[in-house]
């Protein structure tokens, strides 16, 4: 498995969990035009955590021009006016072009993915919680309906507890054999004691008996060598930039 290979899967899993999202949330779509996949999502709670678009890689100045063209007119038909455009840092043709439009660079996370068989982390022992979705949505710190529509099955949602309270938790999302790990997150008193890296390393134990083959995720740069430490393989960077 390449790191090409482990970039492509990463990003099916993640434009394949913006469309389930989108049919938990009203009025929300996925929409895909050459160039550009946009995620917009008009309503909140779903329009301040969802409104954002993937440019592809490697295209002529007329494919960059026409992949913008067709992302603005989308989010402006649905009157969202704050959305981020995702583009890989390699990417300096695209990045350009954003920035000529008036796009600045508003925050980065590291794309990693591995191939399962290369999982470096013991299944960890940790006392876990019931999977209950209102609970892991109150320990990422998002609003108690968000993708109240959402079908739970979807989404393999973990959650840690310490002293009997419930203060981390994941969230998985498998697609096509890759298992995207997102939203890991730790509640303040709890941090340091490596409850969200034993999350991450259960959810892709539970992923392999699943029968994924991969995973993937994106990294903040306080975490990256702890994903690194697991075994996933550093991608490069995806830049969000905003109108």
């Amino acid at each position: 498995m390449t790191d090409a290979d482990l970039y492509r899967r990463g990003l099916k899993t993640l434009l394949a969990s913006w469309e389930e999202y989108a049919r938990g949330a009203a009025g929300a779509a996925v929409r895909r035009f050459p160039g550009v996949t946009t995620a917009v999502f008009p309503n909140e709670p779903e329009r301040a955590v969802y409104n954002n678009a993937l440019l592809g890689r490697d295209l002529t100045a007329a494919e960059r021009a026409a992949a913008l063209d067709a992302m603005e007119a989308a989010y402006a038909a649905a009157g969202v006016a704050r959305f981020a455009a995702w583009v890989h840092e390699s990417d300096e043709a695209m990045r350009r072009d954003l920035e000529r439009r008036g796009y600045t660079l508003d925050e980065m996370t590291r794309a990693m993915g591995m191939a399962l068989d290369d999982i470096r982390l013991p299944r960890p022992e940790i006392d876990l919680g019931p999977p209950d979705w209102a609970e892991y949505l109150s320990i990422i710190g998002v609003p108690p309906d968000l993708l109240r529509g959402a079908d739970r099955a979807a989404f393999h949602v973990l959650i840690a507890r310490l002293d009997g309270e419930n203060v981390a938790a994941g969230m998985a999302f498998d697609f096509d054999g890759d298992c995207g790990i997102y939203n890991v997150g730790t509640l303040e008193h709890a941090r340091r004691r490596g409850l969200g890296t034993a999350l991450t390393a259960l959810h892709l134990h539970d992923a392999l008996e699943r029968g994924c083959r991969t995973a993937s995720l994106q990294s903040t740069r306080m975490a990256e060598r702890v994903y690194v430490a697991g075994g996933f393989r550093d991608l490069g960077r995806i830049l969000e930039y905003v109108p």
